[in-house]
């Protein structure tokens, strides 16, 4: 675990796509403390933005400085995408692979590997082909991939997307445990009650602009802009 604190800064960020803008500008301040959680309906933004504070994704416009150099901020990272890819490979190879890439020692991987398949449920499929897992535990493969390294800060696009109420509480528990471990989670949700549950800032996106950021409590209990009190109520919301 990278033990510097981190944190980051949008300023006037902006992503165009055939000259339109798909978000911003933006300009974000984000203390790296808990789950963050970035709302809003489809087409918000979301994603886009986790791209953008991931390296991912280019800016046409603006900049995203981190607390620390690029690169180490970029080895202090994970990202889980909505639809998990899976290595062609087994499944302790997939938990085995990120720490391959460290240069870890064989001994030390094959003892992180089986801690962490246990963690996820996933003790008894090591040798399984790991594209031929279920939906929820693809998902929890992919988060064990991505948390088996024990980044600073992960990105996850609807984690729970699809699956079903089990599989949900899982992933959830395992998030718990990584954000009381010292890892900030950053992740898109369209389940409110989920955000509720594990949200200590919310980041509130509506066409591509920032509409509100502060805490969960207060956003929940009393958001500032109309937009977000009528997505809060379940209307449709342009």
């Amino acid at each position: 675990m990278v033990s510097q604190p981190i944190s980051v800064q949008l300023s006037d960020a902006v992503v165009k796509r055939r000259g339109k803008a798909v978000l911003g500008p933006v300009t974000l301040d984000l203390e790296m403390s808990g789950f963050t959680i970035v709302l809003g309906p489809n087409g918000a933004g979301k994603t886009t933005l986790l791209k953008v504070l991931h390296g991912v994704e280019r800016l046409s416009e603006g900049a995203v400085t981190w607390s620390m150099p690029e690169d180490e901020a970029r080895q202090a990272q994970a990202y889980v995408f909505q639809s998990p890819i899976m290595l062609r490979r087994s499944v302790g190879q997939n938990l085995a692979y990120p720490l391959q890439l460290l240069g870890m020692e064989k001994s030390a991987i094959a003892e992180r590997v089986a801690e962490w398949a246990g963690r996820i449920g996933l003790q008894d499929a090591l040798e399984r082909p790991a594209p031929r897992l279920s939906g929820g535990e693809r998902q929890k493969l992919a988060l064990g991939r991505a948390l088996i390294r024990e980044p600073q800060v992960l990105f996850l696009d609807e984690p729970c997307a699809n699956l079903d109420g089990r599989s949900t509480r899982e992933i959830e528990t395992l998030l718990q445990q990584a954000a009381k471990s010292g890892t900030h989670i950053i992740m898109t949700t369209h389940d409110l009650g989920q955000a509720k549950r594990l949200a200590r800032n919310v980041v509130f996106l509506l066409n591509g602009a920032l509409h509100e950021q502060g805490m969960a409590e207060e956003f929940f209990a009393g958001p500032q802009t109309a937009e977000a009190r009528s997505f809060l109520k379940g209307d449709i919301v342009e």
